[in-house]
């Protein structure tokens, strides 16, 4: 069978690995532009994105809707949040290097300082939809990595509070990201 335009998310949905050589051909460059911009400077991490990219479209298909976005769209938000996925496990990694062992160069701190900004960056452009007390609560539940018990002692906000807002700021999320992906 020919894969095409018309038939290609439907063979993907099939598990067909000939509508996935089709999303390379068609979309590659695409994810190429995405991964390149957001890691133009950890090549070493490049390949191993557009890899993950690949097998999240391939794994993930069945939760793309047409009425919602176009695939290009669909396939731009995943190429984006994995290159953020992909620069947050180069900070940890380099985190969790042994200062005794490796040699810090002025080089490694200052791309660690610029990938740290541009994160914070995005995050920062993200979030700027949410409440200044919600967005709080997203930084310190995903990106201090907090517990909620101790986040609710910290704020004095019951954790049952914590879960309504953290759920009601992922909602929002999702309707801006796809306001913002349908006006592409």
């Amino acid at each position: 069978m020919k894969i095409t335009e018309e038939n290609f998310i439907l063979q993907l949905k099939n598990q067909n690995e000939k509508a996935l050589e089709y999303v390379i051909d068609h979309y590659g460059g695409l994810i190429q532009s995405i991964v390149k911009k957001h890691l133009y400077n950890l090549q070493s991490y490049q390949e191993e994105c557009v890899n993950d990219i690949l097998l999240g479209i391939w794994n993930n298909i069945y939760s793309f809707n047409e009425s919602k976005s176009t695939f290009k769209n669909w396939v731009g938000a995943i190429s984006k949040y994995k290159t953020i996925d992909f620069r947050r496990k180069y900070l940890k990694d380099l985190k969790n290097q042994n200062i005794d062992y490796v040699e810090i160069s002025i080089e490694d701190s200052t791309l660690k300082a610029i990938t740290k900004e541009e994160l914070n960056k995005d995050l920062e452009e993200l979030l700027n939809c949410l409440k200044d007390e919600d967005k709080k609560l997203f930084l310190k539940l995903y990106v201090k990595e907090q517990e909620v018990n101790e986040i609710s002692k910290e704020t004095g906000l019951k954790k049952d509070v914590i879960y309504n807002r953290i759920s009601r700021g992922k909602k929002k999320l999702k309707r801006m990201f796809h306001i913002i992906e349908s006006r592409r």
